[in-house]
Formats: structure tokens, sequence, C-alpha cells
């Protein structure tokens, strides 16, 4: 992911978050582990309105085991921002996130990066293959 070549048009899903007062830091930016709770916010979001994301009863659960965020612009509070949602990868029993964090209606990325789901049983923890309707739902944010 070249964030020289990231545009809006090239994810599949957005979401507006605005900023809070509490997420700017002593530099007058927003800190930069908010920009993970947007990355959490724009694909559990997705995978709830897509109906597959059971945090109580599923059979398995996506354990975060990899993440990566580039900064490219600062933001700021009241500002708000438009989290991009993409599959870059999908295997038997992971996926890759690729998320664009834009300012609202800047064709630019704030800030890009990536979180990596491994999607293993609930109760033995060991790595799951991931089907149906969970699988649908990812395949529809591929490019």
């Amino acid at each position: 992911m070249n964030p020289k070549d990231e545009r809006r048009e090239r994810y599949k899903v957005s979401r507006r978050i605005p900023t809070r007062w509490r997420d700017n830091d002593v530099y007058h930016h927003i800190n930069n582990v908010i920009y993970y709770e947007f990355f959490d916010t724009v694909i559990n979001g997705h995978l709830m309105e897509a109906g597959v994301l059971d945090f109580s009863g599923g059979d398995s659960v996506g354990f975060a085991v990899e993440t990566h965020c580039q900064f490219l612009k600062p933001i700021q509070f009241p500002e708000e921002v438009d989290a991009c949602l993409r599959v870059g990868k999908l295997g038997n029993s992971s996926v890759r996130y690729e998320i664009g964090i834009f300012k609202a209606d800047d064709e630019q990325p704030a800030a890009v990066g990536y979180f990596v789901h491994v999607f293993v049983d609930r109760l033995t923890r060991q790595p799951v293959r991931i089907s149906g309707r969970m699988r649908e739902a990812m395949e529809s944010l591929r490019p």
C-alpha cells in the first residue's frame, strides 16, 4: 500500500467519525492511539451491520495479530474523519483489513494502515476457516 496512490475511491466502505476534545494530545493533534480506535470502529461497525459479528455467542472470534499505521497529515478536534475500509488479503483463517483515514471531504489520506485478524475457535483458540456469511462479508470488501 503506497500512501501516495491512496484515494477514497479505492475503498469499499466509509464511516464518518467525529473527533473528540480528549482525542487531542499535547501537540494539538489527534493522538496516535486514536487512529487504532478509528480502525476498530470501521471494521467492527461494518461486520456488525453485515450481521456477521456476534461478540457473545459466535463460534469464532477474530484476534488482531498485526497492526500498522502510517501518519501522513495531522488531524485536530473538532474535525470529522472518514474511516475507509477494504480487504487487501483474505486467507483461510486470516484477513488483512486495509484502512484509510481521511479528513472529511479530503481525497488524500491523513493516515493509512492495516489490521490482520486471525479467526480462532472461541473455546479452543485454534485457527478456524473463515466461511459462510463472514467470508461473503469480507469478499464484498475486496477491490
